[in-house]
């Protein structure tokens, strides 16, 4: 495994490229997590790859929905494999990053609903986009529901990557996305 430096200069790949996260640690975190009774759905490009079925490119964090009670215990599971936080602007209670020595980063996204199924806190996710499954090496995950992934996905400037899974959502599910994403 090569593992990439965090400094970037001109010669250096792209900042999605230098540290990527392998698809062993993604289904050894969601494991370990499910295992202490916490769910998690899958977001960002993972979340995308689960709804895929497999692996697509690489990736330089696994993007987590998690609800915030649960936020403690993740937080305590994650610095015993080693993760500690990650100094980035726009850190909050319900939005962090979590990094090991490897460079594996967890950016944690967390929530509230209230008794009705409104979101109250945190990461404004409707209840109707935690509702997708996917899966990764055989392994059955929850992940962002497609047609929320497209959302979110086109909320602000794509990048690369972001074109990249909004094509294969097209291409391979038939999933509805903007004209500019399907060439």
């Amino acid at each position: 495994m090569q593992i990439f430096s965090h400094s970037r200069s001109a010669k250096m790949l792209p900042w999605w490229q230098t540290c990527l996260v392998e698809q062993t640690e993604v289904l050894a975190l969601y494991e370990l997590l499910a295992d202490h009774g916490i769910e998690v759905w899958l977001d960002g490009g993972w979340g995308i790859d689960a709804l895929i079925g497999e692996q697509t490119r690489g990736h330089s964090d696994l993007d987590i929905a998690v609800r915030h009670g649960d936020v403690a215990e993740l937080r305590q599971l994650l610095m015993a494999r080693g993760y500690k936080p990650v100094e980035r602007e726009g850190t909050q209670e319900w939005i962090f990053v979590l990094g090991d020595e490897h460079g594996h980063q967890v950016d944690v996204h967390s929530f509230i609903f209230d008794e009705h199924g409104t979101n109250i806190y945190g990461v404004q996710y409707p209840a109707e986009a935690l509702t997708g499954t996917g899966s990764l090496s055989g392994l059955a995950l929850r992940c962002i529901a497609a047609d929320w992934a497209v959302r979110f996905h086109t909320a602000y400037t794509p990048r690369a990557v972001d074109r990249h899974d909004l094509k294969l959502l097209y291409e391979r599910l038939n999933i509805d996305v903007p004209d500019q994403y399907k060439a």
